[in-house]
């Protein structure tokens, strides 16, 4: 996408300055957002193919998703199942009502997608208009969203997501004609009308930023992560998928055995004989020519060359791409698995994957505790509860080990076995393996079940005339 610089009216200098800084990001990342898009959703177009190859493979549209299942299969050992809060009970703050008006479950597994495949996503949180929800928690990708990075206060100073693009013949590569500015204290909404740019509303508040950076791997001197879709993948993918063409060719040409004929010409196959009718026929009569220097014809055959270092190359690839994405060889490579495999030798073989699960959510979640604590501060109309909600206020991760019910409730007890007093509690339940809900229910009906002790306890107690 071209970059045009832009002057909104109703913004100041700075304002102005700010919007095309961070508009020119947008626009300077684009080319690689879109080819890392392009790898996940398999609709890349692998160039450099061999010479030897007719030009009509190249037209298969042959293809590959390693590079989805490497963020798919990462992101799917990311799951928020609730969120904790040390200092009470987030129900009574409008959480459940949050959780459920905003499909966070759906939004944060979406959002960490999002971040997965362009090294940085974005949350923003904003008060819902009319008929939405009262706070709105969106998620955003690197396409449409970027912001300009504090790093002394560890949080974005500024951000710009693009609310609506001009027509275009391909998606996020039309010009912007609708944004959003956040600063800290203020939302303002931009709009292109007749050609000209304007503020068409503006809001001032107490929750500070609201708009917050959700980056993978980021390190210093790039805050905003990398991609999980590596230069390495992407040209491991390639390499694949030349390989397929090439194994196309082999079977569409080398599949044949090839025969040699000495004394006979190609009428003995009939006038205008369709060549691949030639080659599937089982038997051929050759007749004998008295009046030929070779009366008897002569054939001589070659065995058909096998596909097997075709397969033997597309193995060592995919083995490469699982080295390198950290899965386990049975993700991609052809393998064939004798017996079922055990669990500590299905745990090593997943132990770089669980590992990168647990070092994205922890990437994650100091944006998912901000944009949380600050909706649910919005909702209850308080910005001073953001600052007391915020520091203990953390995402409740699914384990990304997969663990069976059985081993869960036996480590859980193990523990309970050391602090019994944990059983009477949510967070022992959650030892045993019991879910959010269930807990609830069962600490919900264990007090009804005391409540009612009680009163039959006070009903039997007999009573003093006086």
């Amino acid at each position: 996408m071209a970059y045009t610089p832009i002057t909104v009216k109703g913004l100041s200098v700075d304002e102005n300055s700010v919007v095309n800084t961070m508009l020119e990001q947008i626009a300077t990342k684009m080319r690689r957002n879109v080819l890392r898009r392009s790898y996940y959703e398999s609709k890349h177009a692998v160039h450099q193919v061999a010479a030897i190859l007719p030009p009509a493979y190249s037209n298969l549209a042959t293809t590959v998703g390693w590079t989805a299942k490497a963020v798919d299969m990462l992101v799917r050992r990311c799951n928020v199942d609730t969120f904790t809060w040390t200092g009470g009970d987030l129900s009574d703050l409008g959480f459940d009502e949050l959780w459920s008006d905003n499909a966070l479950g759906s939004e944060i597994s979406q959002g960490a997608t999002a971040s997965l495949i362009h090294a940085s996503a974005f949350v923003s949180t904003v008060a819902g208009e009319q008929g939405e929800p009262d706070v709105g928690i969106h998620f955003f990708d690197a396409l449409d969203a970027t912001g300009i990075w504090n790093a002394r206060t560890r949080r974005l100073s500024a951000g710009l997501v693009i609310d609506e693009r001009g027509a275009s013949e391909s998606v996020n590569s039309g010009q912007p004609i609708g944004i959003t500015l956040h600063l800290p204290g203020i939302v303002s909404t931009c709009e292109k009308v007749a050609g000209m740019w304007k503020e068409v509303s503006r809001s001032t508040h107490g929750y500070g930023m609201t708009l917050d950076l959700l980056p993978y791997r980021p390190r210093t001197g790039r805050a905003f992560g990398s991609s999980r879709i590596s230069r390495p993948m992407m040209a491991i993918q390639d390499m694949a998928i030349r390989e397929l063409l090439r194994l196309e060719g082999h079977m569409d040409v080398y599949s044949f055995p090839e025969m040699w004929m000495l004394g006979a010409d190609t009428s003995i196959f009939g006038d205008n004989a369709d060549p691949f009718q030639v080659m599937l026929g089982r038997i051929k009569g050759i007749p004998d020519d008295d009046d030929a220097a070779n009366p008897r014809a002569d054939v001589k055959q070659f065995s058909a060359s096998s596909p097997e270092p075709h397969l033997a190359a597309l193995n060592a690839h995919a083995k490469l791409f699982a080295r390198e994405a950290g899965l386990p060889d049975s993700s991609l490579a052809i393998t064939q698995l004798a017996n079922p495999t055990s669990a500590e030798s299905y745990d090593a073989a997943q132990h770089d994957l669980i590992a990168e699960a647990e070092g994205a959510t922890d990437d994650w979640t100091p944006a998912l505790s901000r944009a949380t604590a600050r909706a649910l501060a919005m909702k209850a109309g308080d910005p001073n509860l953001t600052a007391e909600l915020e520091p203990a206020l953390r995402p409740k991760w699914r384990p990304a080990q997969f663990l069976s019910r059985s081993a869960e409730a036996d480590a859980g007890m193990k523990q309970l076995s050391v602090m019994p007093w944990l059983a009477e509690t949510s967070v022992g339940m959650e030892l045993l393996g019991l879910t959010e809900d269930q807990a609830r229910r069962a600490l919900a009906e264990k007090n009804r079940a005391v409540a009612a002790v009680r009163v039959s306890a006070l009903l039997a107690t007999p009573t003093t005339n006086q």
